[in-house]
């Protein structure tokens, strides 16, 4: 049933692996972050914005936010090197606003 209805929206469903029992756990982490720090804020209108937003959020996950299992780093991007105390003082940062100011992301300037 669920099968057929996927079918009709162009989606393929894909069965998971016999073993590889950690798949589903990371799979639901993914959604659950997926719904609460965008869906759930974010009225969306058609299939097209869908797209535009699951692919803005893609991108901010891949190159921007921080993984917890990479040491504060994203899995696109280097590592962050420590600042020396003294350059603390001087450091500017620029924000940048995402999907409306849904997403922010933080940059330093140099």
């Amino acid at each position: 049933m669920i099968d057929e209805i996927l079918a009709d929206a162009g989606i393929t469903a894909v069965l998971t692996g016999v073993r590889m029992p950690r798949m589903n756990s990371i799979m639901e982490r993914w959604v659950k972050t997926l719904r609460t720090e965008l869906l759930d804020r974010m009225l969306i209108w058609n299939e097209n914005h869908l797209r535009h937003a699951l692919g803005e959020y893609e991108r901010h996950c891949n190159l921007h936010r921080t993984h917890r299992s990479l040491e504060a780093a994203a899995p696109l991007r280097a590592r962050f090197q420590p600042l020396e105390p003294d350059l603390i003082k001087g450091l500017t940062v620029l924000r940048r606003d995402r999907l409306g100011g849904i997403i922010h992301e933080y940059q330093h300037v140099s």
